[in-house]
């Protein structure tokens, strides 16, 4: 026979927030910088982020499969950041240089906006 009575949150589930991520802080802690593989190595880190999502199936990568989906979740992503944390809608010059380092990076840090001969897009950024 089946308790139909509502369980009640137990250990980790019943604290406060505030408790839960004081947890969590000491165990990202633990461990020391020269152990910490992804935050060392991004290469690393990327192709580790490629093979899960290459675990997944096609019909379940729900932001692939359905484009507005992902759109909601990025809006909602950036709403729940206070107008104070935008760094980038509030400092234009930090955002122009963080997509000139994108775009550098994107384009194996040839510089695209060089004269339109094309003779010095193979020189490297500065």
């Amino acid at each position: 026979m089946a308790d139909d009575r509502a369980k009640s949150p137990r250990g980790f589930a019943a604290m406060k927030g505030e408790r839960q991520r004081e947890i969590a802080r000491k165990g990202g802690e633990s461990v020391p910088d020269e152990k910490r593989s992804f935050a060392r190595n991004p290469d690393l880190a990327a192709a580790a982020g490629r093979k899960g999502g290459q675990n997944v199936p096609d019909e379940k990568r729900s932001f692939s499969q359905n484009r507005d989906l992902a759109a909601a979740a990025g809006r909602k992503g950036g709403q729940s950041v206070p107008d104070a944390k935008r760094s980038f809608s509030q400092n234009r010059e930090l955002a122009a240089a963080a997509g000139r380092k994108g775009g550098q990076a994107a384009h194996g840090g040839r510089d695209r906006d060089r004269a339109d001969d094309g003779a010095d897009r193979d020189r490297a950024a500065p």
